[in-house]
């Protein structure tokens, strides 16, 4: 799917700000069906006795195995709204025991369980058959875990079972800026964004789309007398995919950004808040029953 771009060149102090829309989701992100519950990151695990490139591939040869067996799985570091899977690994006299510890977006343990043992001497000569064999049998057992946590999870959260009513928005603070940048910005989106129709939050929890500020400012190679400000909004949906992005781009003077944001941080939130409802609305992120209500 093509993601959608909001394009913002300017920042407060510098006149009306220009929202021209960049981009096409494509007839594919029309016909989007309503988002599971979770999607599972396997990141590389740091704590599996393996090599780095071994833990890589193990990551990668679990997410495969769970998503043939129609888990939604990704290998690599989570996005705001995904559950994770955490791969350890202990050694067990000659041999090694595979532990899988799982864990929803807000760091929430949500249960573990262990895959059978390997030989050390197998584990540690990292062969593909090996980590495609333990990937293999975890899937099962990773499975039953997830069902077993979503099925708790909805048992005792009815927000889980609502239907419509304002789609609920994870805001994610804000990082990268320099002065109070992250907090003023934050602050701010959380003003404006539900005056576009959403119940904003700040734990994954329950949302169904959530909101990434970062922001980079680095010095501008030609006018040396000038910061190049690059403040990127990435709006993802519940199922992990990218909806599309909401970025300011404009040089300002050396060091303008190191203190107070002010009106600066104002008008950028003010700005971003329906362009960020416009990506997704634009990719066709919303779920029948969950369109934003008119502010």
């Amino acid at each position: 799917m093509r993601r959608a771009l909001l394009l913002l060149v300017a920042l407060a102090g510098c006149g009306q700000l220009n929202q021209p829309y960049r981009g096409n989701p494509g007839g594919e992100a029309r016909r989007l069906a309503a988002p599971p519950v979770y999607r599972l990151a396997v990141p590389s695990p740091n704590q599996a006795l393996l090599t780095d490139r071994a833990s890589s591939n193990l990551a990668v040869l679990l997410a495969e195995a769970l998503e043939g067996a129609e888990v939604p799985a990704v290998a690599g570091p989570p996005t705001p709204l995904d559950w994770q899977l955490t791969i350890m690994a202990t050694r067990e006299g000659e041999m090694i025991r595979p532990h899988y510890v799982l864990a929803d977006a807000d760091g929430r343990d949500l249960g573990a369980t262990a895959g059978p043992r390997v030989p050390i001497r197998a584990w540690g000569d990292e062969g593909e058959t090996t980590l495609a064999a333990a990937a293999e049998a975890a899937t099962p057992l990773v499975a039953r875990l997830l069902a077993t946590a979503d099925a708790a999870r909805r048992a005792t959260d009815p927000e889980l079972l609502r239907v419509g009513g304002p789609p609920r928005l994870r805001l994610v603070p804000v990082r990268g800026a320099p002065g109070d940048g992250n907090a003023s910005l934050t602050s701010r989106l959380r003003e404006f964004l539900p005056n576009e129709g959403f119940a904003v939050q700040d734990v994954a929890d329950g949302a169904g789309f959530a909101v990434e500020g970062i922001v980079r400012v680095s010095r501008d190679r030609v006018h040396t007398t000038e910061d190049q400000a690059d403040i990127q909004f990435i709006v993802t949906r519940r199922d992990g995919e990218e909806l599309g992005r909401v970025a300011f781009v404009n040089n300002v003077p050396t060091g303008s950004l190191n203190g107070f944001w002010g009106d600066i941080a104002d008008v950028i939130a003010q700005t971003a808040a329906p362009g960020i409802k416009q990506v997704i609305e634009t990719a066709g992120g919303f779920a029948a029953g969950q369109r934003p209500a008119a502010p």
